[in-house]
């Protein structure tokens, strides 16, 4: 569909969809993370055993809601934007805790705690961060009750009643949360929205390319990617034709290269050239202190807020 159709009568002007994790920050000695087995600064996928283990053994824990979307819909709710998400945590403290953080923020989150059917043990979703006295981060994610995400914990009556859909790639690896995507998609374009997608990782569109391709192409109007997720995306020999390619699939995407800025390409409007122009591009900023988004509890450093965020809170009036 075409941008310029965005629905004016739409009940929230970004709807979120993606892994709900709760961050916990805490602060060890030097030497802890090599201790563990870790590599200072890295970031490691762990299991429950090992998440609850770690869990217990940090003193002074600072947590809050987080999650890449769960970021971009907080980040869109301050700007203004009437903001929803979608995405699974169990019935546990942490759950009620990321449930409580979205619902303080003013977003909209009618998803149910995973039922303890479906649960198999998975407890919600974490993200350990260790920080040591030097300041480096090291990292211990745990995906829990998020990868039971499927078509079925999509909220229809949310995606038709949001002006934009945003889903996140990073939980596009499970099939189940690949089909609810698909699903999500289908809902939003019936209702005449707009549909937004990260790639998020360049290794998770490694190993879904076919996928990836075939959503991005049949399904997305505007697509968020860095020089190497869109270069994956279409096994192309350079940034510039990835680029090329993106333009002539969705009507707008939006590319970021790091040290070299970012670029936003629209689709021609002439549908016999089929070829894509720049819309504009931006130069990198002045190096600044990073910006931070507030979730109630603590404020944590985050990305600058995505596009889709702004978008969502240029809403017609």
């Amino acid at each position: 569909m075409s941008l310029a159709t965005l629905s004016r009568d739409a009940r929230h002007d970004l709807l979120c969809i993606g892994n709900a994790i709760v961050d916990v920050l805490a602060p060890v000695p030097a030497g802890m993370p090599e201790a563990e087995g870790l590599v200072p600064g890295s970031m490691t996928l762990i299991d429950a055993a090992r998440a609850e283990s770690l869990y217990r053994r940090l003193d002074r824990r600072q947590q809050t809601g987080g999650g890449s979307a769960a970021n971009t819909a907080v980040a869109a709710a301050a700007l203004g934007a009437r903001t929803a998400y979608l995405g699974l945590v169990a019935d546990d403290p942490l759950g009620l805790a990321f449930a409580a953080d979205l619902r303080a923020a003013g977003i909209h989150f009618p998803s149910r705690p995973l039922h303890a059917d479906r649960a198999d043990g998975r407890s919600t979703a974490r993200c350990l961060i260790l920080v040591t006295p030097d300041g480096q981060r090291t990292m211990n994610t745990y995906l829990g009750a998020c990868t039971a995400f499927g078509p079925d914990d999509v909220d229809d009556d949310t995606v038709r009643n949001s002006r934009i859909t945003y889903l996140e790639g990073y939980l596009f690896d499970p099939p189940e949360a690949q089909d609810a995507f698909r699903h999500a998609a289908r809902l939003a374009h019936e209702a005449g929205r707009t549909v937004a997608l990260s790639l998020s990782d360049a290794f998770c569109v490694d190993r879904h390319r076919a996928a990836f391709r075939a959503l991005a192409a049949g399904h997305v109007d505007i697509l968020f990617a860095n020089a190497d997720e869109i270069v994956s995306l279409y096994g192309a020999e350079d940034f510039e034709q990835a680029a090329e390619q993106a333009g002539r699939e969705v009507e707008l995407a939006v590319l970021t290269r790091g040290e070299k800025g970012s670029v936003v390409f629209r689709h021609a409007s002439a549908p016999t050239s089929r070829r894509c122009r720049p819309a504009w591009s931006t130069a990198p900023a002045p190096a600044t202190p990073m910006r931070r988004a507030s979730w109630p509890g603590w404020r944590r450093s985050c990305l600058w807020p995505s596009a889709a965020a702004w978008a969502a809170s240029r809403r017609p009036r």
